[in-house]
């Protein structure tokens, strides 16, 4: 009987272990599970964090999101139970109120799949810039950040000076990269930085600092606004008064003083759109207007598009500048007066076809002052690597009749131009001795051309050039008549302005552009090309600057602005109507 029951409970235990055994294998985990966070929202460039709580008894295997159906992020796990995943998306440029959804699955180890969850993303609207008016005088330390717009409305100042020239009050304007400044049509609007005040424009690259019209796209003009104007204590050669230490126009812009060094601030990647309202009649603020402006002072990379009057233009002073960019102004692109006698170094002019002053538009326009005179200090300024390219690139392009030299030398001026290169104006350098006597300048060796090439257009005028005037043709690269003289010859020393001209070191006079490596889109509409291509026959590359140059020079193998870098990309622009910069 004992026998019995002991193989009964035999059996049962059997059984149980069987059963149980039976029940572990056929045991089934939950399915993972998934929780999202809140549906998210941005403005285009925005970052947002995607965010889901995981839990899978089974233990994590692979975690995959979609977007919009498409795949976008699968990343695998080792099994753990529980996990948040994270993942940043930064919201694309769509439009206000497209939403972006994005899906997450789990897998577990049992290859179990959870519930598909979606975490939404609305793509929102970017509110509108602040739009902050400026009105008078600045004065102590002011700072103008990226994220409002500064409206000019009239004439602001940066700093003070009283009626009779005297600075009562001084400031220092520092402008963050990436900021927009705006002038106020209607008052001329105009930012005019004092003697003794500063104005700290440091852009960058990628977030240069522009001042340009308020107007929208398509309705931009030249003169919509003042300009930038900068007043400093270096030297000039106006008598020492407060009539004549004011800038052109009247409008309480006083300059000039003993300090050759005096620090006005710096400008580093500033573009300037749009500017030049007319004060008088032939008296315009210009887009960069530097009043006695020391060598204390920074100016880099700048650019000045579609000015009124010109792109830029030094009034005395001793402030050095490179790669500056004037770009389709009305009428000069370079005018050095009344003592300049700074370095410059990398310069680019460009002209369009219809925009040129009635009073004449040159590349250079250089006088020691108005009347000629030997008052010092001379306008004596060195500039090397410099492109001026005329508005005529071809036979048949029609331009402006009121366009005249790409070098326009007068009134006893002392200027030297270094490895410089000239094209598309009726004439090319012009010894203007009408006033005061430039010729006598070039004769001494006091104005000083060397590396300068002068490339005419084929089939255009006498000698590939122009006649920029009906009654006085200028057959030659370098004139060889007084502008409006009749005619009446001019010798520099024995021989004529063009023989002078090859004589000196490096200078040429080409029929054309052809064999020059410039590219044609430098008369174009779009973003121009500016390196060279190399071994062509009349290649501009291997003329090296005068070795006795200032420090301040870099060493160069090339005529012209640019070599084989182009140091206008990400900063510049060369199609300004078409941006919207009230956003």
């Amino acid at each position: 009987m004992q026998t019995k029951i002991t193989k009964a409970l035999m059996v049962m235990l059997s059984m149980a272990l069987i059963f149980t055994a039976c029940k572990k294998e056929d045991e089934v985990v939950p399915a993972p599970t998934v929780s999202a966070g809140t549906a998210l929202s941005g403005v285009p460039g925005a970052k947002v964090t995607l965010t889901a709580t995981i839990s899978a008894p089974g233990g994590i295997k692979t975690v995959t999101v979609l977007k919009n159906g498409a795949a976008f992020d699968s990343k695998a796990y080792a099994g753990e139970t529980s996990a948040t995943y994270t993942k940043e998306y930064t919201v694309e440029t769509l439009a206000a109120g497209t939403i972006v959804n994005f899906t997450i699955q789990v897998l577990d180890n049992s290859n179990q799949s959870s519930s598909l969850t979606t975490i939404p993303v609305t793509v929102t609207a970017v509110p509108p810039t602040p739009v902050v008016e400026v009105k008078g005088n600045l004065e102590g330390n002011v700072t103008w950040t990226a994220d409002k717009i500064y409206k000019l409305v009239g004439f602001v100042r940066v700093g003070q000076e009283d009626v009779f020239g005297t600075i009562t009050k001084t400031g220092v304007l520092t402008i963050e990269p990436g900021t927009r400044i705006i002038g106020d049509r209607a008052t001329k609007g105009t930012l005019i930085v004092q003697r003794g005040s500063k104005i700290i424009a440091n852009g960058t690259v990628e977030k240069p600092i522009v001042m340009t019209s308020e107007r929208n796209p398509g309705e931009k003009e030249a003169g919509d606004w003042g300009g930038l104007v900068i007043c400093g204590k270096a030297p000039n050669n106006l008598p020492d008064d407060k009539a004549n230490r004011e800038l052109e126009g009247g409008y309480g812009a006083f300059h000039g003083g003993s300090d050759a060094a005096d620090n006005s601030g710096s400008l580093k990647y500033v573009r300037v759109e749009y500017a030049g309202i007319p004060i008088n009649p032939n008296q315009e603020v210009n887009s960069f207007t530097f009043g006695s402006v020391g060598s204390g002072t920074t100016v880099d990379y700048v650019q000045a598009s579609y000015g009124l009057d010109d792109s830029f233009e030094f009034f005395g002073g001793t402030v050095n500048c490179k790669h500056l960019i004037a770009y389709r102004g009305l009428d000069d692109d370079f005018d050095n007066d009344n003592g300049y006698s700074g370095y410059v170094q990398y310069a680019v002019g460009i002209r369009g076809t219809t925009q040129a002053d009635q009073s004449g538009s040159n590349g250079f326009e250089v006088d020691n002052d108005a009347n000629g005179s030997s008052n010092t200090p001379f306008t004596s300024a060195i500039w090397a690597n410099v492109s001026i390219i005329g508005a005529k690139g071809k036979a048949e392009t029609s331009i402006n009749i009121q366009f005249q030299n790409g070098a326009q030398l007068r009134r006893n001026n002392k200027l030297k131009i270094y490895n410089t290169f000239i094209t598309g104006y009726p004439n090319g350098v012009y010894i203007d001795s009408q006033r005061g006597s430039a010729k006598t300048n070039a004769e001494k060796g006091d104005i000083d051309l060397q590396n300068v090439v002068l490339a005419g257009v084929d089939g255009w005028g006498t000698n590939g050039w122009g006649q920029g005037f009906a009654t006085n043709p200028k057959g030659f690269a370098v004139s060889d008549v007084e502008q409006n003289a009749a005619l009446t010859p001019i010798l520099i020393g024995t021989q004529k302005p063009s023989e002078w001209f090859v004589a000196l070191k490096g200078n040429k006079i080409l029929a054309n552009t052809s064999k020059t490596g410039l590219s044609s889109t430098l008369w174009g509409t779009g973003t121009p090309t500016f390196t060279l291509t190399t071994g062509t026959a009349e290649s501009l590359i291997g003329a090296s600057l005068p070795a006795t140059l200032p420090a301040f020079f870099d060493k160069t193998d090339f005529v012209g602005a640019f070599k084989d870098t182009d140091w206008t990309k990400t900063w510049a622009e060369f199609n300004p109507q078409s941006i919207q910069y009230l956003k």
